[in-house]
């Protein structure tokens, strides 16, 4: 198994300059541990797609760059930056065993092709009549609400505009609208 080796005081010589504000030592720092990072991540992630570690890569190095203000200068900066790759590895596999945990293998894809009977087979409505004549038995300001938002399609400020209620008060409508309607037609077709 090869060591990753790598002079510790040049290191930290350019994580010092770096913290000083020098943007080329922080530039050669980087591309420097570039390639240390992912030699570790590599191995870390022994067997999963480049992609995986490549992301987890540059998380690292985001990391390092927010936290860069805590380095101590009279200490070793690897060390220091092996400490910050290893939380964040462990990071992206806690999140990746709570993604893969909840996806389901399946074999074939579903159907999902656009089916014109959606309406009928759904719910079991499909008579446009019967909405009509439901929406017309409601009191006045949830009949004018399901009129304009739902059967123009209108937007809620178009809307407002036409029937001269607020915003809050169509949305309250349209939402009791709905409920009333679902109770009827359930009721009449169950």
């Amino acid at each position: 198994m090869k060591k990753l080796f790598w002079p510790q005081d040049d290191l930290s010589c350019l994580m010092s300059m770096a913290q000083a504000g020098d943007k080329l030592a922080y530039s050669s720092l980087l591309g420097q541990l570039l390639p240390i990072l992912r030699a570790y991540v590599r191995r870390q992630f022994a067997g999963r797609s480049p992609n995986d570690f490549e992301d987890t890569v540059q998380d690292i190095l985001l990391s390092l760059h927010s936290v860069r203000a805590t380095y101590n200068p009279a200490r070793p900066a690897l060390p220091w930056v092996l400490g910050i790759a290893a939380n964040r590895i462990a990071d992206a596999k806690r999140h990746a065993a709570r993604l893969y945990s909840r996806e389901t293998l399946v074999d074939t894809l579903p159907d999902t092709h656009f089916a014109a009977d959606v309406g009928e087979t759904a719910h079991g409505y499909g008579d446009v009549e019967a909405l009509h004549r439901a929406i017309a038995t409601l009191p006045a300001g949830q009949m004018i609400a399901m009129q304009l938002v739902k059967l123009r399609e209108m937007s809620l400020t178009e809307a407002a505009a036409a029937s001269g209620m607020s915003t809050a008060a169509l949305k309250s409508a349209v939402r009791r609208g709905v409920d009333a309607l679902r109770n009827r037609l359930e009721n009449a077709h169950g």
